[in-house]
């Protein structure tokens, strides 16, 4: 499996280091490109691949099997349009948020075989949790290997790109929640005089831990909170408290703006 990552941000270098850590294939089989030099050459060093400091997006693609785009949307279709005459049977993977899958057809052809990700931060410590959205010409081999290529730096899931708006809202923007729900327990904490280090340490690794018991229990997460709240207990004071402040419909508000936001970025690449 031949691989180039345009792009060498945070996502880029995130998915790069997933697919060495994982051994997906070999590093002679991985091509960067980056329009800044200097990134691009301290990215392909630190990682031992492929780089031409002189080459240009051609170069860096045509080996290429995989072509995974983790560049920003306003520069997408550019970049797009400069390699669409070399695509040919080439499988692209966009990350890039509010490009549709359709946007990306319309600039290289309804016959290229086209992969929509929408990954999230955690992805940047091997943890994403990313969804897979696909146009008609990938085929199963083709969607396998393209797991594989995502499941690097962490978990993934097939989806119709439809619901893409709001896997943004549960995964994609969701990191943001949850920092915020850290930072007020850590709070919590400090308020009743236990130092902030220690505050975080015990507000995330208690985060982690729940998340973990709700994935590898496969249990519903109402029936785990149950199971921590006694009767006349602490746990059941507060988590009345929660309930009395609104905590669910909070969350659920929050999650409703964001998908409205997506929807409308998504409209606005559609009608430009």
């Amino acid at each position: 499996m031949k691989i180039a990552i345009i792009g060498c941000g945070n996502m880029g270098e995130a998915i790069l280091a997933g697919i060495i850590n994982s051994k997906l294939t070999a590093r002679e089989n991985i091509f960067i490109y980056d329009k800044n030099k200097e990134k691009e050459q301290l990215i392909g060093q630190k990682y031992l691949i492929n780089f031409k400091k002189e080459g240009t997006i051609i170069d860096t693609i045509k080996y290429a099997d995989y072509i995974l785009l983790a560049v920003k949307p306003n520069i997408i279709e550019n970049i797009l349009g400069d390699i669409k005459t070399i695509i040919g049977n080439k499988i692209i993977i966009s990350i890039a948020a509010g490009v549709l899958i359709s946007t990306i057809e319309n600039v290289i052809g309804s016959d290229k075989k086209v992969v929509r990700v929408m990954p999230n931060t955690p992805a940047l410590i091997g943890m994403g949790m990313s969804s897979i959205s696909i146009n008609a010409n990938i085929t199963n081999e083709e969607l396998e290997k393209t797991k594989k290529i995502i499941n690097s730096f962490g978990k993934s899931e097939i989806v119709e790109e439809k619901l893409i708006d709001t896997v943004i809202a549960v995964s994609g923007s969701a990191p943001a929640y949850v920092y915020m729900f850290i930072e007020a327990m850590a709070d919590g904490a400090v308020l009743h005089g236990m130092n902030r280090d220690m505050a975080y340490k015990f507000a995330a690794q208690t985060v982690m831990g729940a998340a973990k018991m709700i994935l590898e229990t496969g249990e519903h997460p109402g029936l785990l909170k149950d199971k921590v709240c006694s009767p006349g207990g602490t746990t059941i004071e507060a988590v009345a408290e929660l309930e009395k402040k609104g905590l669910r419909s909070a969350v659920i508000s929050a999650m409703e703006k964001c998908v409205e936001k997506s929807k409308k970025m998504s409209k606005k690449n559609i009608d430009k």
